[in-house]
């Protein structure tokens, strides 16, 4: 797989800073439609990255805005290539973005360079206070490619992860931010005990990542034998139960899931309710796949478009 780079020019940041409203009123004091931005990685096949955020976002009743960090070459089958966005564009985008648009929510994704990282944790600074943050921390591919380098997955967990609302691995993806965790020299008994890395036990898993500093987890159930969301707060651990669907179509369920739940919260939802909408909503997705689009997983279908 290549990866492909190149020097920028440089971007001075710019742009109007200041608190701004998570949604705007019309000349009468009307709410009008909350705005949601995604910041992650595009998907050329349209099944997942972006092109599914935009698309959740749009089937959720919210405006959808986006930051490019990362241009892959995927279709169905698998990744070929990835392009990592330079850190001071994605810096500009958000500016572009966040100094125009009440962000009433963002979702990140797919981040790929510690560089990037920086540029995003450096932007959420601008937002208001109480903006809803949702971390999907993309790692690997479905087909197994690496979309986060590897020195980019501590500075996830140490600069990215204390500063979002809700955070939505899988179970692979909690036991690697755990992993990452304990490498970067926190004690195994700040993080769980029993170890929850070396067994299912999810209601752990969930509990040790809420140690790393997110208002929320939801440790999602498709890796499960049981397709069962374990949402986490700090106080109250909820099991959120939902159907599997063995025969429908699964590539971009993840950024579906996590997308609907930043669209809920954009609509001002509690984190548990949007939890919940985004466990039916996803699974629904799953169930209405396109199975026929392409020689490899096909990608959910949130829209109704079949």
């Amino acid at each position: 797989m290549r990866r492909w780079s190149f020097t920028p020019p440089k971007c001075r940041r710019s742009g109007p800073t200041g608190s701004r409203s998570r949604r705007r009123s019309d000349a009468a004091g009307a709410i009008t439609t909350p705005i949601a931005v995604t910041i992650a990685g595009s998907d050329s096949s349209g099944g997942a990255g972006i092109q599914a955020d935009l698309k959740t976002f749009s089937a959720l009743g919210v405006y959808g805005a986006s930051v490019i960090t990362a241009l892959t070459a995927q279709n169905t089958q698998g990744v070929t290539a990835i392009h990592p966005v330079p850190a001071e564009f994605v810096a500009a985008q958000i500016d572009a973005v966040f100094g125009d648009l009440a962000v009433g929510a963002v979702k990140i994704g797919m981040l790929g360079t510690v560089a990037s990282i920086e540029a995003v944790v450096q932007a959420l600074d601008e937002l208001p206070d109480g903006t809803p943050i949702v971390l999907d921390p993309v790692m690997v591919s479905e087909s197994g490619a690496e979309l986060l380098e590897r020195d980019a997955r501590s500075a996830l967990v140490t600069r990215l992860l204390p500063r979002v609302t809700v955070v939505t691995p899988n179970v692979p993806e909690a036991r690697a931010l755990l992993q990452t965790a304990r490498a970067r020299g926190r004690s195994r008994a700040d993080l769980s005990t029993p170890d929850p890395t070396q067994r299912d036990d999810v209601d752990s898993l969930a509990r040790a990542v809420h140690r790393l500093g997110p208002q929320v987890v939801v440790v999602t159930g498709g890796h499960r034998e049981r397709a069962i969301d374990v949402f986490f707060d700090g106080r109250t651990l909820v099991e959120i139960p939902g159907e599997r669907y063995a025969d429908g179509a699964a590539h971009g369920s993840g950024c579906t899931h996590s997308s609907v739940l930043a669209a809920r919260l954009a609509w001002g939802d509690t984190p548990l309710a949007a939890a919940r909408i985004a466990k039916r909503r996803a699974s629904e997705a799953v169930r209405d796949g396109l199975a026929g689009v392409g020689a490899g997983a096909g990608p959910v279908d949130v829209l109704g478009v079949t």
